[in-house]
């Protein structure tokens, strides 16, 4: 394993940049139908999509300086993926998918705050959206913890999804 970059640390995950070799890492998060069923194309990872996603991830990280990042739990082990990145090449937008061993924890929203507060001191831009299959009301319950907003839907691979907002406005006034 090469030097890992820490990008920030919660009281219980450390999210840092990828290694080369994660392909596998990311194909075994999204290798179950469970946890692949609210994503675009609601299939099971290739070893050949992780690799074209950890690519990219790496391209933004170089290009915007934020991405999407593995998270290791207190003992190192993986446990997901989450960050910030760009999405359609327009606007900011947080994502995460944790392993199903991982839920129901509360890692998802510890990571999602952690990583809003961390994208707001760097300046990156003034807001980020999210967005949720509509029956993924956990994932919902996440985004409204973490003090965002639900805006109009938006419509991704043929799937009106929920949107939420957060501003760097709407983070302060949370945290008063």
């Amino acid at each position: 394993m090469t030097e890992q970059r820490v990008m920030l640390k919660t009281p219980r995950l450390t999210v840092v940049m990828w290694d080369e070799g994660d392909a596998a890492l990311v194909q075994q998060l999204h290798s179950t139908m469970a946890t692949t069923r609210y994503l675009p194309g609601n299939a099971p990872w290739s070893l050949d999509r992780a690799q074209e996603r950890l690519r990219g991830w790496f391209e933004e990280q170089a290009g915007v300086g934020t991405t999407k990042y593995k998270l290791l739990a207190e003992d190192g082990s993986f446990v997901g993926r989450a960050g910030i990145s760009k999405f359609r090449n327009e606007q900011f937008e947080l994502g995460y998918s944790l392993r199903e061993e991982a839920w129901g924890k509360g890692l998802a929203t510890e990571a999602a705050s952690a990583l809003a507060d961390w994208f707001f001191e760097r300046e990156f831009a003034s807001g980020f959206i999210a967005f949720t299959h509509p029956e993924n009301t956990a994932s919902q319950r996440v985004l409204r913890k973490i003090g965002m907003h639900e805006r109009a839907p938006i419509l991704i691979d043929g799937v009106l999804d929920m949107a939420f907002e957060l501003t760097a406005d709407m983070r302060l006034t949370k945290d008063s």
